[in-house]
Parts: structure tokens; C-alpha cells; sequence
């Protein structure tokens, strides 16, 4: 991480007693906790009994493999804890910031004390190490990263691009995770337990009906569909509708009769689908004229899109080619 947080927290370590890379940084102008008494610089390193520590409560993480576990467990009682983990002292009782998978494998192998270090750090660094921690972390299923997204955001009253800054990653990262929380919780189950992937349910939100993003998530599942085809399927939905709306009778004939839209044209089209989750529709003329329609369903999804586009971090789009 950056010179801000090591300066406060050192040099951090993932579960698995990694240094956490630098090339996530925060703003020097972050809020910082008062400096302790005496030396600001010193880390206090301490036995501590299991029972002293309470969670991190911004822990995004919420499946941990027991296998994982009790494997980090048993190289724990056969060559003892090499990483403490590191806590702060919140109302006078210790509070975990990292290290919850040496945590739970110190418990599962029966020892009684942890040796962690104690740090200054206030919620909403925690909250960034937090974050920072499990995004490197390949395990961690899509819909954790994207609730720890967006209860940072409710809780702090920021932006996507702030927070983006602030962890030092591109705000489309932050935008496609949690644009997945806006679809129905049987889906979102699905993804986390790993049955179709976050390329599947980011090709479903185009799709306005709740029930027929199930069936088309039902399918990718029976079929074991590819990203691809189901985006295929989706475009297809999509022009189907179309052709119902405009009560133009759709025969293999007049299908081949129709104007082929043009690749870099389908490609914007299904770009912008997925950013705004609904149909978009690009017309374009020979002149580079045209227009853009993008639909929705209801007043919620219309405030939805009223919003996204008359914020100020409007959607990043590149020129498809």
C-alpha cells in the first residue's frame, strides 16, 4: 500500500503472511486517529488470549474453507504462528483489523493465545485494509467484494470514485461488481456458490424481468452456457422484443432481408447494455448520425438511469473497434 498506510500500520500482511502489494495507496489527506501518548511510531506486541479479540466488523469475507483452515492450523501447531495478527484497542477491548484465517485456524488447533501486534487505525482505514486484503485474495466470491463496496459507500457518504481513489483501483471494477447486487437474490445465490460466474450474471442485467433472468440463469447452469453464448442469447431476447414493440412480424425471410448492424455498431450496443442494465439500442446512419435509445420498465429503473447519467461519475465507456 501507500506511504499513508504504512505509516500508520507498517508493512500489512494478508492471512497467508504476504505483504500486501503498494501499488493500492490512499490520500495523505485521509482521516487519521489522534497519535497515542509517547512514541507515536512504536507497535506493541503482545500474547493475547483468543477470547480478548472481537471480529473485524468490516469484514467483507463471509465463507471460509474449513479445509483451508485446518490445514493454516495444523502448519501452526507444527511450526507456530509465523504473522501476528494485528488488532486496535476499541472502547478499552481489543478489535481485529487482519489476519480472521490465522484467527480461526489459532482456535481450530486448540491454542488459547495469539500473538498479535497493536495498531492505531480508525474505522474507515480498517474498512480500506479490509478490502484491500480480499480483493487480492482470488477465493473471495463477487457478491462479498460487492457488499463490501457498498456498505463502505453507505457508511461514509462517498462515491464510487472516491473510493476508487482511495484503494487506488478503476471505478468500472467498483460500477460492475455492484451493479450485480441489483439482481434477484436467487441469482445472487448462484454466484456465490459458484455455479455461474460474475461474466453470467453481469450478461443477465440488460434483462428487465426478474423471472426470465432465473430462467436464463436456470439455463446457463443446465446448459452449461458460455459468457459468450449467453450474451448472444440476451442480444437475441432483446432484438425479439423489439420486433414485438415495432409489430414487425419477424420471419427467417425478412430476418435475412434486415440491414446486418455493423460489429463495432453491436459491440458499443452490448457494451452500453451492460453498463446501464437494460437495452440500449444504437442507430447510425452513413453520415455518423444517429441516436441512442435505452429503455426501461418501470419508474423505479427510470430514476435508476435518471440518476446514473446525471451523476458526475458518469459511465466510462470506450469506442468499441
Amino acid at each position: 500500500m501507500g506511504k499513508g498506510l504504512a505509516a500508520l500500520l507498517g508493512t500489512p500482511v494478508d492471512d497467508d503472511g504476504n505483504p500486501i502489494e503498494e501499488a493500492s495507496s490512499f490520500d495523505r489527506s485521509s482521516p487519521r486517529p489522534a497519535a497515542p501518548e509517547g512514541n507515536a511510531s512504536s507497535i506493541k506486541t503482545l500474547e493475547l488470549p483468543i477470547d480478548d479479540i472481537q471480529p473485524n466488523p468490516f469484514q467483507p469475507r463471509r465463507e471460509f474453507n474449513p479445509d483451508e483452515i485446518a490445514s493454516l492450523a495444523e502448519s501452526i501447531k507444527n511450526h507456530q504462528q509465523l504473522q501476528p495478527v494485528l488488532v486496535r484497542v476499541v472502547e478499552g477491548r481489543y478489535q481485529l483489523i487482519s489476519g480472521e484465517r490465522r484467527l480461526r485456524a489459532t482456535i481450530h488447533a486448540g491454542l488459547k493465545t495469539i500473538r498479535a501486534e497493536v495498531r492505531e487505525a480508525d474505522d474507515r482505514l480498517v474498512a480500506e485494509l479490509a478490502i484491500i486484503e480480499n480483493l487480492q485474495r482470488k477465493d473471495l466470491n463477487p457478491i462479498e467484494k460487492a457488499m463490501s463496496f457498498k456498505r463502505y459507500i453507505d457508511e461514509h457518504q462517498c462515491k464510487q470514485d472516491d473510493l476508487a481513489r482511495r484503494l487506488s483501483i478503476d471505478r468500472s471494477t467498483i460500477a460492475n461488481l455492484m451493479r450485480l447486487l441489483e439482481l434477484p437474490q436467487t441469482i445472487l445465490d448462484m454466484l456465490t456458490a459458484g455455479e455461474i460466474s460474475a461474466g453470467h450474471a453481469r450478461a443477465l442485467l440488460p434483462i428487465g424481468e426478474e423471472q426470465v433472468q432465473i430462467t436464463m440463469a436456470r439455463r446457463i447452469v443446465d446448459e452449461t452456457l458460455s459468457v459468450r453464448a449467453i450474451e448472444n442469447a440476451v442480444s437475441e431476447m432483446l432484438r425479439a422484443e423489439e420486433d414485438t414493440e415495432t409489430g414487425l412480424k419477424v420471419t427467417n425471410k425478412s430476418r435475412q432481408k434486415r440491414k446486418p448492424i455493423p460489429p463495432h455498431i453491436e459491440a458499443m450496443q452490448q457494451e452500453m447494455r451492460m453498463v446501464f442494465g437494460t437495452k440500449v439500442e444504437i442507430k447510425a446512419s452513413a453520415r455518423s448520425r444517429g441516436k441512442i435509445t435505452i429503455h426501461f420498465n418501470d419508474a423505479d429503473e427510470f430514476e435508476r438511469l435518471r440518476a446514473l447519467l446525471g451523476s458526475a461519475a458518469r459511465p466510462q465507456l470506450r469506442v468499441a473497434g
